[in-house]
């Protein structure tokens, strides 16, 4: 799942993205936890398969003009 705050943002940035919905399958949790290093909060930002953060550590990075890199607008 993200967040409306998170897509907010996604949309804002025109980044076409995709949900996967974690909250019913315990495998899936498990995989995406372990592909976001560990982490279980949802959502898990991710770009070309390379974990980016949390939707905090998103606006952290657009505030200081690093997300618009790392999600190719660059």
């Amino acid at each position: 799942m993200v967040c409306v705050k998170a897509k907010s943002l996604l949309n804002k940035k025109k980044i076409k993205f995709f949900e996967i919905d974690v909250s019913n399958d315990e495998l899936l949790r498990e995989k995406m936890s372990a592909m976001a290093n560990g982490a279980r909060s949802v959502p898990q930002i991710f770009a070309d398969n390379i974990h980016i953060g949390d939707c905090d550590k998103i606006y952290k990075l657009d505030q200081e003009k690093k997300l618009d890199k790392l999600l190719g607008l660059e």
